[in-house]
């Protein structure tokens, strides 16, 4: 479902007929998919929902292949789960699944071609060049200035970041993201407010603004910290947020995400919104941003994992089913 469709209402659990939620695998945020998927499985169970948790690093195909399962909660993050991998398994197996197809979970997990796709929408993001080794140290230095930001291109959660501020600190950095078996991004530093949109059926949930106690948002501060500050409603003007939250949706549209998901910025020096990326498959915990946005929504936990679930519906229902679903059933 692309972020100009609209809701498909489900009213019935029963309608939804058994759903893996699939947790864990194996990628560098295991422990936060672990999390995520049990508050999931949990909230679904809660609905009256056949809900049963999937463990993606145990015989993934041979379990989905015995389980009879209708459709699958995606739960989980980084590669394999985010990166377009399982939503094609899915597809190859015929099992309807939450959020994102093939394409848009691709392109939304790889920083680069997102920055790349964002640019060619008209929307702005932080300048970048890919570094390839220590070739590349003194041009990069020389085009984006210090301090900078070094990201693994396909890794998630602020896995593999560092920040530079020294000439002499980028051959260490590049080592910690390039260990992730994957390109090298520098992104120059943006010192700004940093803010997040989530995206639900087709529509922004109130922004939320991130006021990390850390120099920047890592992985700690996302997960685990009480330090971090979430400020939302994000007490902008209500024109300023709907702007904002249209920007969001075009950069979701860009690189053809679909479902639920995140989109995350900066401001600039100038005030101007600097997109940082894409997420399709974001956060479920107690700290987690999309939960936050859609409760100042007036959707509960419980409510948002089933409205997500209804995404997984969108194309697997017969033409009169789906105009009976969108009847309220």
């Amino acid at each position: 479902m692309s972020a100009s469709e609209k809701r498909v209402v489900v009213d019935d659990p029963h309608r939804f007929g058994k759903v893996a939620v699939l947790l864990g695998g194996c990628s560098a945020e295991r422990e936060i998919s672990l999390l995520s998927g049990a508050a999931v499985h949990k909230a679904l169970r809660t609905r009256g929902i056949d809900a049963h948790r999937i463990d993606a690093a145990d015989d993934l195909v041979a379990t989905l292949q015995s389980g009879t399962f209708d459709r699958a909660w995606i739960a989980l993050h980084g590669r394999g789960g985010e990166d377009g991998s399982v939503q094609g398994l899915l597809e190859l197996l015929d099992i309807p699944y939450t959020g994102s197809g093939i394409k848009g979970s691709a392109i939304s997990m790889d920083k680069l071609r997102t920055k790349q796709l964002i640019a060619g929408a008209g929307l702005g993001t932080p300048e970048y060049r890919l570094v390839t080794g220590s070739q590349d140290f003194s041009a990069t230095i020389d085009a984006l200035g210090l301090p900078l930001m070094i990201k693994p291109v396909a890794e998630g959660s602020s896995i593999g970041l560092v920040r530079v501020t020294r000439a002499d600190e980028l051959a260490t950095a590049y080592t910690t993201a390039a260990q992730y078996d994957c390109e090298v991004l520098a992104e120059s530093w943006v010192s700004g407010s940093e803010y997040t949109v989530g995206v639900l059926q087709g529509e922004a949930l109130p922004l939320v603004r991130i006021d990390a106690a850390n120099t920047f948002y890592d992985y700690e501060a996302k997960y685990f910290s009480d330090q971090t500050h979430y400020v939302c409603p994000c007490k902008v003007s209500p024109e300023c947020e709907r702007e904002w939250q249209e920007m969001a949706l075009r950069a979701f549209s860009a690189v053809g995400a679909s479902g639920w998901g995140r989109v995350d910025f900066m401001l600039g020096e100038t005030g101007e919104p600097l997109l940082l990326e894409v997420n399709t498959v974001p956060g479920m915990t107690a700290h987690s941003l999309v939960p936050m946005a859609a409760k100042a929504a007036g959707i509960d936990f419980a409510e948002l994992v089933w409205r997500i679930l209804e995404t997984s519906v969108v194309g697997s229902l017969s033409k009169e089913e789906s105009l009976e679903a969108m009847d309220g059933g």
